[in-house]
């Protein structure tokens, strides 16, 4: 899925961006995820 590529400077989210959804599942990971964790627990604590 991940191929060795070569770079001006290797980072990241370049190896990330190598597959055609792995950057797209990793921000969704990092950042949708949490959010709906957040959402959640504040409407939990706003019924309470």
């Amino acid at each position: 899925m991940i191929d060795k590529f070569t770079d001006v400077v290797p980072s990241f989210f370049g190896t990330l961006n190598q597959g055609p959804l792995t950057l797209t599942i990793f921000l969704h990971t990092v950042i949708v995820l949490p959010m709906i964790w957040i959402y959640f627990s504040e409407k939990k604590k706003l019924n309470k």
